[in-house]
C-alpha cells in the first residue's frame, strides 16, 4: 500500500509538471502571435519562459527523487529491523527454553548450534551496516597489503558452503592462475563474500554457483560469479549497485537482505582502482557478477 501511494505521488507530480508546461507554452504562443512586433519583449519573454519551465522541471525531478529516496530508506529500515530482530528473538527463545526446562544433551547441543548461527547472522548484519560507512566515497585511505586473491576467493567459497550448509557440488571454483592483489584484505574479503552470498540468496532451491578467476592481459584480475537463479531485468542491471536498492517482484519479496551488499562490492572495487558490474539475459536466466581489480606490480 505504501509503495502504491508513492507511485501515485510520483505520477501526480510528473503530470502536474507536464500540465503546467503545456499551459505556459500555449499561453506564450498566443501572446507571441498577438505581439510579434515587440522584439525586446519577445526576448525577455523567451528568457522568462525558459526560466519558468526549468524551475518546474527541476522541482518535479527533485520531488520525484525525494519520494524514491524516502521509499528506499523506509525499505532499508524495515529490512535492517527484520534482520536484527529475527535472530535476537530466536536466541532469546532458545535461552528461555534452556532456562525454564530440562533439556537433554543432544537437544542442548542443537540449541547452541542454532544460537551460534543466529548470532553469526546478527553480527553479519551489523558488520554490513558499519562497512557501508567505511567504504563510502569520503572514507579513509585503503590499508594496502599483498593479498593472495586465489586463496581469498576459495576461503569465501568454503565459508559460504558452511554457512548455508551447501553440498560440495553446489559451489565450484574453476582452475585459475596465481594472482596477487594489492589492497585491504578485509574489504576484498567482504566484496567477494557479498558476491557469493548474493548468488546463493537469489538462486532459490537450485544453487549452482561457479566462481571463475581470470588474469586479464596481466593488468587485471577478473572474478566472475555465475548462478542459475532468478536473473535480473535489463533495466535493473545498473541500479542494483545503488545503496538500499533491491529488485522488486514476487520472486524477491521474501528474500532477506539490507540492500547494501552490492553497494559494498562496487565501493570496494572503486577504492581499489577497479570496477564491478552485472550481466543477465533477464528473469529466469541466472546472472553473472564481475569484480575486476588491478593486479599487484
Amino acid at each position: 500500500m505504501v509503495v502504491a501511494g508513492r507511485q501515485k505521488s510520483i505520477a501526480f507530480f510528473i503530470a502536474l509538471g507536464i500540465g503546467l508546461i503545456t499551459v505556459i507554452v500555449f499561453l506564450y504562443i498566443g501572446w507571441v502571435l498577438l505581439n510579434w512586433r515587440t522584439g525586446i519583449l519577445l526576448f525577455f519573454g523567451v528568457l522568462l519562459l525558459a526560466m519558468i519551465i526549468s524551475g518546474i522541471v527541476l522541482n518535479t525531478i527533485f520531488l520525484v527523487r525525494e519520494i524514491r529516496r524516502n521509499a528506499q530508506h523506509d525499505a532499508f529500515i524495515n529490512a535492517v529491523t527484520h534482520e536484527l530482530k529475527t535472530p535476537v528473538a530466536s536466541i532469546r527463545l532458545y535461552l528461555q527454553t534452556l532456562q525454564t526446562r530440562v533439556v537433554d544433551d543432544s537437544k542442548r547441543s542443537e540449541f547452541y548450534s542454532i544460537m551460534l548461527h543466529d548470532s553469526d547472522r546478527l553480527l553479519a548484519t551489523i558488520e554490513q551496516v558499519l562497512r557501508t560507512g567505511r567504504v563510502g566515497p569520503s572514507s579513509r585511505a585503503v590499508n594496502a597489503s599483498s593479498v593472495d586473491f586465489n586463496a581469498l576467493v576459495n576461503d569465501c567459497l568454503k565459508h559460504a558452503c558452511s554457512r548455508y550448509q551447501l553440498a560440495p557440488d553446489c559451489v565450484r571454483s574453476l582452475p585459475a592462475p596465481a594472482i596477487t592483489i594489492r589492497g585491504d584484505a578485509d574489504e576484498l574479503r567482504a566484496a567477494v563474500s557479498n558476491l557469493i552470498d548474493n548468488a546463493v540468496k537469489y538462486s532459490g532451491n537450485n544453487v549452482q554457483i561457479t566462481a571463475e578467476l581470470r588474469n586479464v592481459e596481466g593488468k587485471y584480475a577478473a572474478l566472475r560469479v555465475r548462478d542459475r537463479g532468478i536473473g535480473i531485468p535489463k533495466a535493473d542491471l545498473k541500479r542494483i549497485f545503488k545503496r538500499f536498492y533491491r529488485v522488486s517482484g514476487a520472486a524477491t519479496a521474501r528474500l532477506q537482505g539490507t540492500g547494501l551488499g552490492l553497494y559494498i562490492v562496487r565501493s570496494v572495487a572503486k577504492r581499489h582502482g577497479g570496477r564491478a558490474w552485472a550481466e543477465s539475459e533477464g528473469p529466469g536466466h541466472g546472472s553473472t557478477f564481475v569484480l575486476q581489480l588491478p593486479v599487484a606490480r
